[in-house]
Formats: C-alpha cells, structure tokens, sequence
C-alpha cells in the first residue's frame, strides 16, 4: 500500500489509461469462440472508476455505479464542482487543518482537478443506469432524498456484511478485500477478555499521523487503564516506521495487544469490545453500527469529518464522541473513560445497538435493502 501522496497520482493514471486495457478485457470476455465464461451483459464499478461508463456505453451494457462512501458524504462530493467555480474552495486564510492535509478534501479529492473525470460527476452521472450506496433508508434518509432528486436510480443496498449473511453461497463469503494479512491471534486474545472490557482502536489503511501524536495517543490509552486492541500499521506513521515508547509498551503489555491488521467485522461483532477509537471512514463506521459498537472518532480526510460530527456519529445518530485534531493524550484518557465507565457511554451504548436492531430491519427479508436489491436486479441488470 503506498502513501497518502500517493493517491491523486493513482486517480490521474486510472482515468487515463485504464480505458483501453478494460475495453480489451470486456471484448476478450464476450468473446463466444475462446471465453470460458457467458458475455458481459452489466457493469457494476467502483463510482471513481468513471472511465467504465465509456466502456458500457461502447460495448451496450448497463453500468451501475457504486459509491463506497455515505451518502451525506457522497452529497458533498458532488456539490464541490460548485464551490470551486464560486471559488469557496480552497479555503482561504485559516483553513481547518488536521495532520499537515487540509481537510476539505478539495486538495486530493479523485476529480477535484481537471484532469480527473469525477469532477464531471453531475454531468456524467446520468450516464449510468443506477448508483448504489452501502447504507439503508433509514439511516440517512435527507441526504438520500437529495441525491434522488438530481442522480439517476439511487439504490441503497446496505450494510453490505449483513446483506451478505442471506447469501446461501458460501463462496462468496470466502472473499477478502484486507490490504495485510489478518493477524488471527486478535480473536484468540478477546476470547480471553471479560464483555464489554476491551477498546478497538483502528485507524484504517490510508489516515496517517505524527510520532508525536502516536505517542499522545499511546499515553492516552495507557493512562485510561482500560485493555485495548490496537491495530497499527507499518506505515501509520508519516514518512517513517511507526515506533510505540518503549515504556509503553512494558506498562501495558498485560492489558494492550497490538497488531498489524485484523478481521475488523469480525472484531466489531465480538462480544469483548466496548467502543471503538476511529478515523470515521464509511466503512469503519457502518461496521461499528452492525456490532452495535459506539465509537470515538478522530476523523483525517474526505468525508470522514462529516461522518463523524457534522452529521452523523456524534450527533445525529448520537454513539460517538470527537477527539480534537489536536491530540492530547488527557483528551484520549478521558474520552476512552467517558466511553467505557461514563453515562455518555452508556448513552452511546444504547444508541448504537438500537442502530444495529435498524441495520438488521433494513437487510432481512422485506426489509428496505433487501427489497432495494431485488429492484435493482429486475429494474436495471434483467431489463436490458
């Protein structure tokens, strides 16, 4: 996995040149003489990989874009094109800061620029057949409204790990999209915790951070007292290893276990966690409401600030609490406490499960995804 830095160079590449070999693998798949396999009669992708809607239109074949963000996040994205021709954005003067990035996202955005397609997205938008969004009605309904009334078919067809539990086919579960090898002894190291005693901490496999706010956060959870599993990346760390205190790591070797990556579904569903410290990223965030988990967030970039607080974890839906840009480890010791022992914690505990009653509501049979799914399935892949 490569850095941050990394990622607008990745978008640039992708929308100018990933049109060419696709077209050829489509033609090679429809290919009725050498294919192995029946022909390509529906697109589904990824909705930054906009060079596919040239493909589905080339070769007459739906295209369904799918959005992996929330969908007041997504709203955002596509309201950007307007702020920048009224130049609100970037921000000027005292721009919001987190870790060096500036956190409108309009600096690394896939499309915030000209040469990326997702700029265009209002405009080429219609080109597609349907967008689907890994959220349910319920959850965000005014944001869902909004997109309704400007984008072509909007689907809402989540959360995805609990649609997946009425696929009688196994295989499909077998599927795994961690960029590290999970580390199993996570799982083996909860069973041994008492419930509702251990804090998952994870910041996901793009935020990074200083050493110094390492540190804070280490101390932080150090001084809380409380066990924590802390997944920590190689790369966390900006431009350098990530490397824990020393003293740290010796006071809290018999409550703390760190690890390189996990099962996070899995983690969040165990019955030994209590809370969850996260970058706010969508799909962290739709997880945690699936294990009925409420959170602490400390959101780095995109949409993530929305997920968290302007929205979402700390205020609508009411399970989560934001550590300030600014970390200081009193903060994350008092938060981690709150969380854990606190009446806000327990407020947040209750506010969490009964999203988890809704996610589960939204997924079974006559649920509105389950029935979101169907109606996708007659309306767009079976109608052509």
């Amino acid at each position: 996995m490569g850095s941050m830095a990394d990622i607008p160079s990745l978008c640039v590449s992708t929308s100018k040149t990933c049109i060419a070999p696709f077209c050829d693998l489509l033609s090679k798949l429809n290919d009725t003489a050498t294919s192995n396999v029946p022909p390509v009669t529906c697109i589904i992708s990824d909705g930054v990989m906009s060079f596919t809607l040239e493909a589905a239109e080339k070769f007459g074949v739906p295209e369904v874009l799918f959005w992996t963000t929330s969908a007041c996040g997504f709203l955002g994205y596509t309201h950007y094109k307007h702020l920048v021709e009224r130049g609100l954005t970037p921000l000027k003067g005292e721009s919001y800061h987190r870790n060096g990035y500036l956190n409108t996202t309009i600096d690394w955005l896939p499309g915030m620029n000209d040469d990326i397609q997702l700029r265009d997205m209002p405009r080429r938008a219609p080109k597609a057949s349907a967008i689907i969004i890994n959220t349910f009605d319920e959850l965000e309904s005014d944001a869902l409204d909004a997109l309704s009334s400007f984008l072509p078919p909007l689907y809402t067809v989540g959360p995805l790990q609990l649609m997946l539990d009425h696929v009688p086919d196994d295989r499909l579960k077998t599927i795994s999209s961690n960029l590290w090898k999970e580390e199993p002894k996570c799982i083996e190291w909860l069973n041994s915790k008492q419930p509702n005693s251990v804090l998952y901490v994870n910041f996901g496999s793009i935020t990074v951070m200083t050493q110094d706010q390492l540190t804070e956060f280490a101390w932080g959870l150090a001084n809380s007292n409380k066990d924590f599993l802390w997944i920590i990346r190689p790369d966390l760390v900006a431009g350098v290893s990530a490397i824990l205190p020393a003293e740290f790591v010796a006071e809290t070797r018999e409550r703390g276990m760190l690890a390189s990556w996990c099962s996070q579904e899995q983690i969040l569903k165990h019955v030994a966690i209590a809370g969850f410290l996260t970058h706010s990223g969508w799909n962290s965030t739709i997880e945690s409401l699936c294990g009925g988990v409420p959170v602490i967030c400390w959101p780095f970039f995109a949409e993530q600030p929305t997920n968290c607080r302007y929205r979402y974890s700390c205020k609508e839906w009411g399970i989560g609490m934001e550590i300030d840009s600014n970390v200081r480890r009193e903060e994350v010791e008092m938060l981690v406490r709150e969380l854990m022992e606190g009446e806000k914690g327990r407020e947040m505990k209750s506010a969490a499960v009964e999203w988890k009653r809704k996610a589960e509501a939204a997924t079974r049979a006559g649920g509105s995804s389950y029935l979101n799914l169907d109606n996708l399935i007659r309306e767009v892949l079976l109608s052509k």
